[in-house]
C-alpha cells in the first residue's frame, strides 16, 4: 500500500555529510523554519522517486539519542514522533566506528531504518574495503547504500530504498545485552504494557528507563525500586560499543592503511602556539581578497548603477513627472538601495570564503585551538564557533548558541556575539576606509574586526570575573576529516547569503531609504527646501551633544546611526541619501562625499570612530528579535541593547579624545 507523501528524516552525527547529501536532493529548493515551539531551525524540501512524492526533513546533528543540548532533544522528539516514516540514517562511512553507536540507538527505535554509507569515496582513496553484505545482516537486515553526496552517487538507490521500505514496521534486536539487563528491560516492558496498554515500542522505553533518562523517568513512571535501583547507562554504553567492535571487525578491512593526511595538517593548524596565529592569518586573508578581488568586481557593479541611475532620470524628466517624486526616485530609492548593492561582490567573496573554510573542516579546528583562550573566560571552546559564525551574519550566530549545554554559556555567547563584524557592516567599513585611509584601507578595515573580536573577550572575561561560582568546560568536539569543498554545497550556502543580502536591498533598505528620504524633505510647514528644517534634521540635533564627543557631532551621522538599527547597511544608504550622492561607491561619489564632510570637520580621525560606533553599538533589529526570543527575556534584551550602547559611546569617546592629542 502506497502513501501520498512519504516523510522522511536525515539523522546522523555532526560533519557526516548529512546536510551535503540533503541539499543534493533538494537543491537550493528548500525552507528553512523553527520546530513548534522551539526556536531550533528546521530544514524541508521535496523530492519525489517514480512518481512518488518524498518530504524530506535535514535533522540537527547529534551523537546520541541521550540528549543535552536544545538541538539534540528536537531530533529526539522529532524522531520518537509520528511525523517520520523512515529515518536515513547517515554515516560517515571512513569513520564507521563511531557512527554506528547513533545507529544502533535508532534501531532500538523501531522504526524503518536505512543506512547511507557516505564518503565512500573516502573509504576508498585510502584503500579500506566495507563488506557491504555482512553489515546489513550485522545490523538486523536493514538496507545498507553506499553513496557519495559530493559525487552525487548513490542517490536513486538509497531513494529505492525508502519507497520499498518504509512499511516495514520490524524492529530487529540488534544488540543482545547481558543476561541480567535482558531480564530487566523484559520486566520492564511487561509493567510498561500493563500501565499503558497502548504504549509502542516498550524495549526502546524500558532501556531508557534503566539509563534514567529524564524525559522517560517523567512521562513513564514506574515504581519498582528492585529493577531502577540505580542507572545502568554505562553498562549498556559498554555492551553495544562491544557489538560495534564486532561489526568493526567482521566488515572493515584494511583500516591500518588511513591516509594520515588530516593528522599531518592538524599537527600544524591545530598547533598549541601556532594555531591562533595561523587562523587569524587565514581571516587576514580571507578579508585581504573580499577588498581586492570585491573591490575589482565592484567597477563593474558601479558603471551598471551610473548607467541606471542616467536612464531613469532621463525618462521621468522626459514624461514630465513632479520634481518631488523624481527626487524620491533618484536621491531616494536609487540612490540608497542601489549604492548597497554595489557592495555585493565584497558580501559575495566573504561568504564564498566562509563556506569554503567550513566545508573543508577547518572551522571546527578552530573551536579547538580557541579552547584554551575560550577556558580563561569561562567557556567551552564551542562557544568561539557562534562568534566565527557572526563574521557572516548575526542571526544564524546567535541561533547557534543552541549547540550549548549551560544556560550560562549561552546567555553570555550572546552577550559578546554580536562584536563580531558581521557582513552588514562590511559595507561601511569599505566605504570610509576607501574614502579616508588610501592604501591603509585593508588594514583600517582588519582592525574592525580584530578589535570586535578583542572586546567580545574582554566583556566575556568581565563577566566571568564577576561570577562567584567556578565553572568547568570540558570542549568534547569532533575533528573531521579534511575533504576537498564541495562545490554544490558552497554554491547554495552562498547562493541563499547572496540571496538574502538582495531580498533586504529591496525590502528594509527600499523602505528605510524611503523614510530617509522623507524625513530629509519634510517639515513641520511639509516639504521643505532646504535639508535643514527637516524632521531628520531636528532628529539629529538632539543626538548631536551626545555624539560630539566621540567625533560624531554631524546631525547627518546621527540620522544615519538611528536608521542603522533597521539593518547595519542603511548607515551607507543613508550617507546616499542624506548628501544626495546616487553613486556614492564610485571614485566620484567618494569623492564628493569626502569634500562634504571635511567641509564639516569631519576627518580621518572622525571615520575611523563611525566604525569603531557602527562596530559596537546594538546590533539590527531581526538580531534584536531572534535575543528576545532565544533568552525568552525582554529584560535581557534591553539590558543588552543599553549595554552596547554605552559600550560603543565610551569606546568611541575614548578613541577620538586620545587620537586628538596625536593627530
Amino acid at each position: 500500500m502506497s502513501k501520498n507523501t512519504i516523510n522522511v528524516g536525515f539523522a546522523g552525527n555532526p560533519n557526516c555529510g548529512k546536510t551535503t547529501l540533503f541539499n543534493a536532493y533538494t537543491g537550493a529548493n528548500l525552507k528553512v523554519a523553527n520546530w513548534p515551539g522551539v526556536t531550533v531551525e528546521k530544514k524541508e524540501g521535496e523530492a519525489s522517486y517514480k512518481g512518488q512524492k518524498l518530504k524530506l526533513t535535514d535533522l540537527p546533528g547529534l551523537y546520541s539519542l541521550t540528549s543535552y543540548s536544545i538541538e539534540e532533544k528536537v531530533t529526539r522528539r522529532c524522531i520518537m514522533e509520528d511525523d517520520i516514516d523512515v529515518i536515513i540514517n547517515v554515516v560517515d562511512a571512513s569513520a564507521l566506528e563511531r557512527n554506528l553507536y547513533l545507529t544502533l540507538q535508532l534501531l532500538e527505535l523501531g522504526k524503518p531504518v536505512i543506512l547511507a554509507l557516505n564518503m565512500m569515496d573516502i573509504v576508498e582513496e585510502r584503500g579500506m574495503e566495507i563488506d557491504l553484505h555482512r553489515l546489513p545482516e550485522l545490523l538486523g537486515g536493514i538496507p545498507v547504500v553506499p553513496v557519495s553526496a559530493r559525487k552525487r552517487t548513490g542517490l536513486d538507490v538509497l531513494m529505492h530504498a525508502v519507497v520499498h521500505h518504509y512499511e516495514e514496521k520490524h524492529s530487529p534486536r540488534v544488540v543482545e545485552y547481558s543476561q541480567d539487563l535482558e531480564e530487566r528491560i523484559r520486566l520492564l516492558e511487561q509493567a510498561l504494557t500493563r500501565q499503558e496498554p497502548g504504549i509502542i515500542n516498550a524495549r526502546w522505553h524500558a532501556i531508557k528507563l534503566l539509563v534514567q533518562d529524564e524525559e522517560q523517568v517523567e512521562e513513564h513512571p514506574i515504581d519498582l525500586p528492585e529493577i531502577l535501583d540505580r542507572s545502568y547507562e554505562q553498562e549498556i554504553i559498554n555492551q553495544k560499543y562491544a557489538y560495534i567492535e564486532e561489526i568493526i571487525e567482521d566488515t572493515l578491512f584494511y583500516k591500518g592503511n588511513k591516509v594520515a593526511f588530516t593528522d599531518r595538517v592538524d599537527e600544524v593548524l591545530t598547533h598549541p602556539i601556532w594555531g591562533m596565529p595561523i587562523f587569524f592569518g587565514v581571516m587576514a586573508l580571507v578579508f585581504f581578497l573580499t577588498f581586492t578581488v570585491g573591490d575589482f568586481l565592484k567597477g563593474y557593479f558601479e558603471i551598471g548603477l551610473d548607467a541606471v541611475c542616467g536612464l531613469v532620470l532621463g525618462l521621468l524628466t522626459r514624461l514630465s513627472i513632479a520634481d518631488w517624486l523624481i527626487s524620491l526616485v533618484v536621491d531616494g530609492i536609487l540612490a540608497g538601495v542601489g549604492g548597497i548593492l554595489t557592495f555585493l561582490p565584497n558580501i559575495f567573496i566573504l561568504f564564498l570564503a566562509l563556506a569554503i573554510l567550513e566545508d573543508s573542516g577547518y572551522m571546527a579546528r578552530v573551536a579547538y585551538v580557541m579552547d584554551g583562550l575560550m577556558g580563561r573566560l569561562g567557556l567551552s571552546g564551542k562557544a568561539f564557533l557562534p562568534m566565527v559564525l557572526g563574521f557572516g551574519c548575526t542571526v544564524p550566530a546567535i541561533m547557534a548558541t543552541r549547540a550549548l549545554e549551560k544556560e550560562r554559556d549561552r546567555r553570555r555567547t550572546i552577550l559578546v556575539t554580536p562584536f563580531m563584524s558581521c557582513s552588514a557592516r562590511l559595507p561601511i567599513y569599505v566605504l570610509f576606509a576607501g574614502m579616508f585611509f588610501g592604501r591603509f584601507q585593508v588594514l583600517a578595515a582588519l582592525s574592525m574586526y580584530v578589535i570586535g573580536l578583542g572586546m567580545a573577550i574582554l566583556v566575556a572575561y568581565a563577566a566571568h570575573r564577576l561570577e562567584r561560582e567556578k565553572h568547568e568546560n570540558v570542549l568534547l568536539i569532533e575533528l573531521p576529516e579534511y575533504k576537498t569543498p564541495n562545490a554544490r554545497t558552497i554554491g547554495i550556502y552562498v547562493w541563499g547569503k547572496v540571496k538574502d543580502y538582495l531580498t533586504k536591498a529591496g525590502t528594509t533598505i527600499f523602505v528605510a531609504s524611503i523614510i530617509i528620504w522623507f524625513l530629509l524633505n519634510f517639515g513641520t510647514g511639509g516639504m521643505v527646501e532646504e535639508v535643514s528644517e527637516s524632521f531628520g534634521a531636528m532628529v539629529g540635533r538632539f543626538l548631536v551633544p551626545v555624539l560630539a564627543p566621540a567625533g560624531l557631532g554631524l546631525w547627518q551621522v546621527g540620522v544615519a546611526l538611528i536608521s542603522g538599527i533597521s539593518a547595519k547597511e542603511v548607515v551607507v544608504s543613508s550617507f546616499c541619501v542624506l548628501f544626495g550622492i546616487s553613486n556614492v561607491n564610485s571614485a566620484g561619489g567618494m569623492t564628493a562625499l569626502t569634500e562634504q564632510l571635511a567641509s564639516s570637520g569631519f576627518g580621518t580621525l572622525n571615520a575611523y570612530c563611525l566604525m569603531l560606533f557602527c562596530l559596537l553599538y546594538v546590533p539590527c533589529a531581526a538580531t534584536i528579535g531572534v535575543i528576545r526570543r532565544e533568552t525568552d527575556s525582554l529584560a535581557f534584551t534591553l539590558k543588552m541593547i543599553l549595554f552596547q550602547l554605552l559600550v560603543a559611546w565610551g569606546v568611541s569617546v575614548l578613541v577620538f579624545q586620545a587620537g586628538r592629542l596625536f593627530l
